[in-house]
């Protein structure tokens, strides 16, 4: 017995007026070091998140974890006026900049988490997410 598109409509309304939870993750840090503070996120399917991402850095960094983003419902990315929709798979913060990822997590599992640009990774710049 499939769901009526009436009820999968009410769920994801339902969904979109829970309060996301609010986790806050640093590219990087004032003093330039390379990881992202927390490195490791558990997150719990079904609930909606707002992530605060930041880079209090003088250099460039990207949040990427393409494995966790094809495993989440992505709401929208906010980043200065901008609201971005639709499959997100990277974001890069330049110097100072902050944006935030409003997602749903879906499919459960452990996700890796890295900075791309070149030594980044290799430096300490990688993480974990977990979807319960």
């Amino acid at each position: 017995m499939g769901v009526s598109p009436a009820t999968a409509e009410n769920l994801s309304n339902n969904l979109l007026k829970q309060p996301a939870i609010e986790i806050t993750v640093n590219l990087g840090n004032s003093s330039n070091e390379l990881k992202f503070e927390p490195n490791h996120l558990e997150l719990i399917s079904g609930k909606r998140y707002n992530l605060k991402l930041s880079n209090p850095s003088s250099q460039k960094h990207y949040f990427t974890a393409k494995d966790f983003a094809d495993a989440i419902w992505t709401q929208k990315v906010e980043a200065g006026n901008v609201e971005i929709k639709g499959n997100i798979h990277e974001l890069e913060l330049k110097p100072g900049a902050e944006a935030e990822w409003v997602f749903v997590p879906i499919k459960l599992g452990k996700y890796t988490l890295r900075c791309t640009i070149a030594g980044h990774t290799e430096a300490g710049m990688k993480g974990e997410i977990i979807i319960k």
